[in-house]
């Protein structure tokens, strides 16, 4: 079994943590955690390519897609490995969730050549639109607006 984790921060305030396990190679990865100081609604959550926060959220990079792809739903057979979709914050401004592993999340493994050990998580201001919003950066960024918070995805003990 292999873990990371990612400590998000922010100069927004918003903060968080995420946990990731990987069960073997070729497992899915399950991703766990929670985040607070977000605005209530969906908010865009990707792996980006980079795990550089030498310029904050901005110097993380693309989407990871090793693959070449367009933006899409994480149940998308067109999508970026690291596109995660959303997560919906409620009207705390909290948001735990307990669980993410899907068929998908087989597309950011821990383990092997295309591991995301070393890159980043971030959190974006607005809703992923999966790559269908018609919008001009549907097909690259899902239009999910600024990142709010970013962390460093890094092996954990």
């Amino acid at each position: 079994m292999v873990k990371a984790v990612a400590v998000l921060n922010s100069s927004e305030g918003v903060s968080g943590t995420i946990f990731f396990t990987q069960e073997a190679d070729g497992a899915p990865t399950t991703v766990t955690g929670d985040l607070c100081g977000l605005k209530p609604g969906p908010h865009g959550f990707h792996v980006h390519a980079l795990g550089d926060t030498t310029n904050g959220c901005m110097s993380t990079g693309p989407h990871y897609n090793p693959h070449g792809k367009e933006h899409g739903a994480p149940d998308d057979e067109i999508r970026h490995a690291g596109d995660l979709g959303n997560v919906t914050v409620g009207e705390d401004g909290i948001l735990y969730f307990l669980k993410i592993s899907f068929p998908f999340t087989k597309l950011i493994p821990l383990i092997g050549a295309q591991s995301i050990i070393g890159r980043a998580v971030v959190v974006h201001a607005d809703p992923d639109d999966l790559g269908k919003g018609g919008h001009e950066l549907s097909k690259s960024t899902g239009n999910a607006g600024g990142r709010v918070a970013c962390g460093i995805i890094g092996l954990q003990g």
